[in-house]
C-alpha cells in the first residue's frame, strides 16, 4: 500500500511540473543565425540563414533545463554574393536539395553563472549529426508594448565544417585554406511567450 501511494504522488508531482513548463517560439523578425569563416588565412567572411523556426520548453523562469529545438531552411543561406550561396547549396557544402535542413535538438541546458548558460545538443547538417555546446548569454525577460512577455539570448559555438561533410577546400600559394575548417556560430534570439 506505500508502495502504492508513493507511486501515485510520484506521478502526481511529474504532472505537475510538466504542467508548469512554459512553451516559448522564435520571433524569426527578432532572431538572426550568422556564421563566419576565414578567408584566404587573412580575413572573415560572414552569411546568415533567413529562414527558421523554433520553440523553448523551460519549467522555470530562469530557463534552467529548457529544452530547446531549432530548424534551419539550408536554402535560405545568405552570404552577400549569389555565386558563392549557389556554391554553398551544392554538394561541395550542403546539398541543400538533398538535405534541405538544418536541425539542432538539446540535451541539456545549464545555467552556470548569472546570466551565463551552457547548451548542449545535437546538431544535424546533411546527414550527420554531433553533439555541439554553445555559449549563452541570457539578455533577460521583459513585455513588449503589446503585452507579450518576450527573452532573448546570444549563443556562440564552433563547428568543424567538415565533421559535416561540408568537404570542398583548396590552397592558397603560401599553402594555407581559401576557406577555413573551423567555422563560428551566432545565434541572437528572441522567443515569445505562448498565450
Amino acid at each position: 500500500m506505500k508502495n502504492t501511494i508513493l507511486s501515485l504522488l510520484l506521478i502526481a508531482g511529474s504532472l505537475s511540473a510538466r504542467s508548469q513548463s512554459t512553451n516559448w517560439n522564435i520571433d524569426p523578425t527578432h532572431t538572426n543565425v550568422k556564421f563566419a569563416v576565414t578567408h584566404l588565412v587573412v580575413s572573415e567572411v560572414e552569411g546568415n540563414f533567413k529562414t527558421f523556426t523554433g520553440k523553448v520548453t523551460s519549467p522555470s523562469a530562469d530557463f534552467n533545463n529548457a529544452s530547446v529545438e531549432f530548424t534551419v531552411d539550408v536554402n535560405s543561406i545568405n552570404t552577400d554574393d549569389a555565386n558563392r550561396d549557389k556554391h554553398l547549396k551544392g554538394d561541395d557544402f550542403f546539398n541543400a536539395e538533398k538535405y534541405p535542413t538544418m536541425k539542432f535538438k538539446s540535451t541539456a541546458f545549464k545555467k552556470i553563472k548569472d546570466n551565463k548558460y551552457e547548451l548542449t545538443g545535437d546538431l544535424t547538417i546533411r546527414d550527420v549529426t554531433k553533439k555541439v555546446t554553445f555559449d549563452v548569454t541570457y539578455g533577460g525577460t521583459t513585455k513588449d508594448p503589446w503585452g507579450n512577455t518576450k527573452a532573448g539570448f546570444k549563443a556562440k559555438s564552433k563547428i568543424n565544417r567538415k565533421d559535416y561533410k561540408l568537404m570542398w577546400s583548396a590552397a592558397t600559394e603560401a599553402g594555407g585554406l581559401v576557406v577555413s575548417d573551423e567555422v563560428e556560430i551566432t545565434v541572437n534570439i528572441e522567443i515569445a511567450k505562448e498565450k
